[in-house]
């Protein structure tokens, strides 16, 4: 099978595209044929090695001291269940699925092994694979932060980042969950994340949101671009910071957690399980949730797309598509709001 492939940390170049040997599925697993995925932060980041200081060590451990571990990146895709092992109960063949594959990666290819019992859910019926690819990493990491803070109705949140792939959706459900949500991006992205439920949206590039008196009772740090100190100053006693993009805690952080009732998340992962992708395709079935793509790129230029999304200004989603079929088109520019 295709597959893309990378034998050492670098710059969106050291992707190739090569064969490899097409998975088979073990006696718990479902064989996936993948028609999207996309090019994440996380993918970004593994394949770049860009990582805090402080966790250089461990995460070189991890993902591999000289070279990857791992050799094809990708932690989200949407397709087809082609086959089953013999003991699975939860899909069947010809399913369309949508999964997180941020465990072990794998998903730049045409195909893809997974176990029944991980993070995958049946695909929405009224979206399309390119939309359901950019849901499991995105939308499950900003639901379970906000599930962590307990959001309830009536509550001021902020969303710091709101325009990205995890800010588009924690804007959205902070919103289900009945909350006034504030949304912090760029000049160009000010109408976009209104259209998102936005009740009010601050233009980082104009003014402070830390200078406007507001205090709120949770501030969601989607890209760790705000000061923490501003965030604090805006935070109720009681209240909850969320940062999604932090492993571990700075010296502020630290003090803060000692001398304050305030409650600091930060560093932590969705649990591997389907059940925050089953509550999503619930919403996005009624329309109550939905993807925001930027571009989408033919599987022959992922560098491209890498490219793209190393300069840290992508809307919402980048997903790959045509995926082991022939393409020569280049990147479609969406920047607009799928469902």
């Amino acid at each position: 099978m295709k597959a893309i492939v990378y034998s050492q940390y670098g710059p969106p170049e050291v992707l190739e595209q090569q064969e490899v040997e097409k998975p088979i599925p073990k006696d718990h697993e479902i064989l996936i044929k993948i028609h999207a995925t996309t090019v994440t932060v996380a993918d970004f980041r593994v394949r770049s090695f860009t990582v805090p200081p402080s966790f250089w060590l461990p995460a070189r451990l991890m993902l591999g001291l000289r070279k990857p571990k791992r050799t094809i990146l990708g932690v989200e895709l949407a397709g087809e269940v082609e086959s089953v092992g013999k003991d699975v109960t939860r899909f069947q063949e010809g399913d369309a699925v949508f999964a997180a594959t941020l465990k072990d990666f794998g998903a730049y290819a045409e195909y893809k092994c997974l176990p029944e019992d991980g993070p995958i859910s049946i695909k929405p019926p009224n979206i399309t694979y390119e939309e359901a690819a950019a849901i499991p990493v995105g939308a499950r990491t900003a639901l379970h932060y906000l599930k962590k803070a307990n959001v309830q109705r009536g509550q001021k949140v902020l969303v710091y980042g709101a325009s990205g792939s995890v800010g588009t959706y924690a804007v959205q459900l902070a919103k289900y969950f009945g909350a006034e949500v504030t949304g912090v991006c760029s000049t160009t992205n000010l109408q976009m994340v209104r259209s998102l439920g936005a009740d009010r949206v601050i233009d980082y590039t104009q003014e402070d949101f830390s200078n406007e008196g507001e205090i709120y009772d949770v501030i969601f740090e989607a890209v760790d671009k705000s000061s923490f100190a501003s965030c604090m100053k805006s935070l109720k006693k009681g209240g909850t910071y969320l940062n999604v993009t932090t492993p571990f805690p700075h010296v502020s952080m630290l003090w803060t957690s000692i001398t304050s009732n305030k409650r600091l998340i930060l560093g932590e992962s969705p649990s591997e399980t389907a059940g925050d992708l089953i509550f999503l395709r619930k919403l996005v079935e009624a329309g109550k949730v939905r993807v925001v793509i930027d571009r989408s790129y033919p599987f022959e230029q992922i560098v491209e797309a890498h490219r793209y999304v190393d300069k840290g200004h992508k809307k919402g989603n980048v997903v790959i598509t045509s995926i082991g079929r022939a393409s020569n088109y280049s990147y479609v520019s969406r920047n607009k709001i799928a469902g």
